[in-house]
């Protein structure tokens, strides 16, 4: 069983920076590509990034590429997720998922990921 615990949540202005923390047990974390999903109060998970396992390859929802950064250490078995010129739409509960096999092309799906952790909340402030 994995287990995903989330970090770094918390309340920041319009334009600021959060970096968000994934800390995974277990020795294989670095077997398994990666993800980040993010809900908005009464929408839908959505996917927002996600990692191959050797952290080579990334890719991006339209939404927040280009402000966004995933990155993963696998020494510490953490995922990471910088956030840049954060956005008022921001605002949601952040996951980070594992993807226990699925190709690269369910990565941005949610049925391509097997773990979840509990969320940690991102306001961002106008």
């Amino acid at each position: 069983q994995v287990q995903l615990v989330e970090s770094g949540g918390g309340l920041v202005q319009a334009g600021g920076s959060l970096r968000l923390s994934c800390a995974s047990s277990g020795s294989t974390f670095r077997s398994y590509p990666m993800g980040w999903f993010r809900q908005a109060p009464g929408k839908e998970r959505e996917f927002a990034a996600a990692i191959s396992r050797g952290g080579g390859s990334t890719y991006y929802a339209d939404s927040v590429l280009g402000r966004f950064t995933i990155s993963r250490d696998n020494a510490k078995n953490t995922v990471y997720l910088q956030m840049n010129s954060l956005k008022p739409e921001d605002t949601a509960v952040y996951y980070c998922a594992v993807s226990g096999g699925a190709g690269p092309w369910m990565w941005s799906r949610l049925d391509g990921y097997d773990y979840w952790g509990q969320g940690t909340q991102v306001t961002v402030s106008s």
